[in-house]
């Protein structure tokens, strides 16, 4: 059995990994990057408190020495449903099973002016954007003598008060509290704001009151200016406007707001669904065609009796899809029935600051707050990472941080342009 999996994020590398060592199966990962990260520590990456090889690791590392697993660099351009064939960017592949494990991309909602000039925060190429921007402007700060200017430079506005944009406006907020001032004196006398703005009317939407009121609470002590009922419309000329007529001058917006999935060549239009996801069974196998499935955040599952509007796209779903996916194609091989997907809520967290952060566990219903959330976190994210390497980078660095309240990784690296295709 040849399958082929589009993209090594948690669905991809877990259906993966799930298969390792079966004889009859055959398994190409085909991911447009050469590696696998961690996208709830990105924002670590782009604030220069962790390292890009601490939340990220090659698949032909990961794959050595596992005979039935092999990966393909390249981006999918086209499926044949047909011929059971897909064409890259550097060749075709056949399949008999292909599964789609695409995730999500940054939605602008046809903003076109944002989506030109804001920050998004959904790769690592991302945040490594994001890391060098913001340090530039501090370095054109630190020159600027016009006060207008410097303050354009300095204000920092988020946009999306979901788990991101929370847990980015708040490591802004610690960095302008512990750092700023002791790196940059220059800076000393100047104004900057840290904004977090959301269209809701609260942050982190899909989690309990309490964790609602507790971020809030938390983030204004820090000095976050939160803004709820306040969605951008538009971002031109260093000034976001939003729909109730308010304005913010900024040169640094930060895009956190939304994700929508990827349409692809050859997929019929009966195989999406609500938000351009595919529309799959309880089987997690795409309407309309054959041999096909999706699992992750661009699948859109029907058939669980406690998601019937979708799962959400969260990490948990992705993960548990891609296991059971594996299990059902190992019951294939064995010519046994297959499980349909259920999805076992485990909670859902955030982080704000340091030693603060927000949980909610499902059953029994916990919330908790403050440190021990705090500590919760760290364990989650920490064994979530990939290999014991990672955790180790990262558990590391998150020391020296909290000890020494900072991180020495604030360097500006540019790659050279001839050297990125």
């Amino acid at each position: 059995m040849k399958i082929v999996i589009i993209g090594g994020g948690f669905a991809g590398i877990n259906l993966a990994k799930e298969l390792v060592n079966q004889p009859q199966i055959q398994v190409t990962l085909v991911d447009k990057n050469n590696y696998n990260f961690f996208p709830p520590l990105i924002y670590q990456v782009a604030t220069a408190f962790l390292e890009p090889s601490s939340i990220s690791y090659p698949f032909r590392k990961f794959f050595a020495g596992k005979k039935n697993l092999s990966f393909r660099l390249g981006e999918l351009l086209s499926v044949s449903p047909a011929e059971k064939k897909i064409t890259l960017s550097n060749g075709e592949l056949e399949y008999d099973y292909l599964v789609f494990a695409t995730g999500a991309e940054t939605s602008y909602f046809g903003m076109e002016n944002v989506m030109k000039n804001a920050i998004p925060m959904k790769t690592l190429n991302d945040a490594i954007v994001m890391r060098n921007t913001l340090l530039k402007n501090l370095e054109k700060a630190a020159i600027c003598k016009d006060i207008r200017k410097r303050r354009k430079l300095l204000t920092i506005v988020v946009a999306g008060g979901g788990p991101t944009g929370v847990e980015v406006s708040g490591m802004f907020a610690e960095m302008r509290k512990n750092i700023l001032l002791k790196e940059y004196p220059e800076l000393e006398t100047s104004a900057s704001n840290v904004y977090l703005v959301d269209g809701g009317d609260a942050l982190l939407a899909p989690m309990s009151k309490e964790s609602q009121k507790d971020t809030l609470e938390a983030l204004t002590k820090l000095g976050v200016v939160v803004k709820l009922h306040t969605r951008v419309v538009d971002y031109v000329d260093d000034t976001v406007h939003f729909e109730n007529g308010e304005t913010i001058k900024t040169k640094n917006l930060i895009w956190a707001a939304g994700v929508s999935a990827k349409i692809f060549e050859g997929m019929p239009k009966e195989s999406y669904g609500r938000g351009r996801r595919m529309a799959t069974d309880e089987f997690n196998k795409v309407n309309g065609v054959d041999h096909i499935f999706a699992i992750g955040d661009t699948a859109i599952a029907a058939g669980d009796k406690n998601f019937p509007d979708g799962h959400p796209q969260v990490a948990q779903v992705a993960i548990q899809q891609g296991l059971n996916l594996a299990k059902n194609f190992k019951a294939m091989v064995a010519n046994k029935p297959l499980n349909p997907f259920a999805y076992k809520d485990k909670g859902s967290m955030a982080i704000i600051g340091k030693a603060k952060a927000v949980v909610d566990l499902p059953s029994p219903k916990w919330h908790f707050k403050g440190f021990f959330a705090w500590i919760i976190w760290l364990f989650i994210h920490l064994i979530s990472l990939i290999t014991y390497r990672n955790r180790l980078n990262t558990f590391w660095n998150w020391m020296v941080a909290y000890f020494a309240k900072d991180q020495s990784l604030r360097m500006i690296i540019r790659p050279d342009k001839k050297t990125q295709n």
